[in-house]
């Protein structure tokens, strides 16, 4: 088996880091630099130039949807009513701030929206809101359980065995 290399762009050191922060954006920078055997300093300068990249897009914190009283999670494919309609959903839905994702998609529908609620008379209020703005059709399906979500976003890796694997940074020899 292959060792994995870093995603184009990204060398073994800035996919650790997007690793690490994926994982706990907390992290101080003394922690990260001890995790990649880099200064304080490098490590900072490695952290800008992937945000001025856009490679790392923000920082945000995770809240718990039942303490901030929205506890029914649901999903709710659109369909237009009309095929000839415009396709702008998305910008119809935007001002729906219970809409947490919209996501085009392949097959039958051609949105899948992530919403959140208080309650099921809430998501119903929601639903009419949806089909109204956008002249939409919808099809919901309620979540009862989540067993995971938010789970960290590694930088994807090669397993090529053509390519060559690239150091950890930390004096591999190859």
């Amino acid at each position: 088996m292959a060792d994995a290399t870093p995603t184009p762009g990204l060398d073994a050191i800035d996919t650790r880091l997007l690793a690490e922060i994926s994982r706990d954006a907390r992290a101080t920078l003394a922690q990260l630099a001890g995790l990649v055997s880099l200064s304080v300093s490098a490590v900072q300068a490695r952290l800008r130039r992937l945000e001025s990249r856009g490679v790392i897009a923000g920082y945000r914190p995770i809240l718990d949807a039942e303490a901030v009283g929205k506890p029914l999670a649901a999903f709710v494919e659109i369909t237009p009513l009309d095929p000839a309609q415009p396709d702008n959903a998305p910008e119809l839905l935007e001002h729906l701030s219970e809409i947490e994702a919209c996501h085009s998609i392949a097959g039958d529908a051609s949105y899948m929206l992530f919403v959140r609620v208080a309650s099921p008379r809430e998501l119903e209020r929601l639903i009419g809101q949806i089909r109204q703005a956008a002249s939409v059709r919808t099809r919901t399906t309620i979540v009862l359980q989540t067993f995971y979500e938010h789970r960290p976003l590694v930088p994807a890796t090669s397993t090529d065995p053509d390519r060559p694997a690239a150091g950890t940074g930390r004096g591999d020899a190859g």
